[in-house]
């Protein structure tokens, strides 16, 4: 007799508001190309940003642009906060948790100033990164603009 096993999926749930795109369609070639994972961005229309997932804050950039966090299922993902913002040495980011924290998604881990970004010509897109590929099957996110925790995509395990 054969048992067939349903793919437990993990409801994604959008980080900030704003419009939802593909990550081949980021404006930077390692995310566009995947070379840290698959995932997808936002084009975000506020400055708060909330945890996508309920689990655990793994670690926090010195520079503050990007965040790496678990899942409680395990699946390791990074927020990184705009392109190349690296450079701007934590200047526009408030960071509200710290590593090893616990968080629930729709939590707010951080608030960003847009316009200091947008002002030292960089990009702001928010971008999720599933870095272990191997974790996810699938990933489908709805390409479209969507409110802020609001479900925007799921991945398979």
């Amino acid at each position: 007799m054969f048992q067939f096993f349903k793919k437990k999926n993990e409801v994604i749930y959008a980080p900030c508001s704003g419009r939802v795109i593909p990550i081949t369609e980021v404006k930077d070639p390692v995310f566009s190309q995947k070379l840290l994972g698959d995932g997808f961005a936002i084009i975000p229309d506020s400055e708060k940003i909330t945890a996508p997932f309920t689990g655990q804050v793994v670690a926090i950039f010195p520079t503050k642009h990007a965040i790496s966090l678990k899942t409680e299922s395990g699946i390791n993902y990074l927020i990184h906060i705009g392109i190349d913002t690296v450079k701007l040495n934590g200047e526009p980011f408030s960071i509200f948790i710290k590593e090893n924290d616990k968080v629930k998604h729709g939590d707010l881990i951080a608030e960003v100033d847009f316009e200091q970004i947008t002002r030292a010509k960089k990009d702001p897109s928010i971008i999720i990164i599933f870095t272990e590929g191997n974790q996810i099957n699938n990933l489908k996110t709805n390409n479209e603009v969507i409110e802020n925790n609001q479900p925007c995509g799921e991945c398979y395990l």
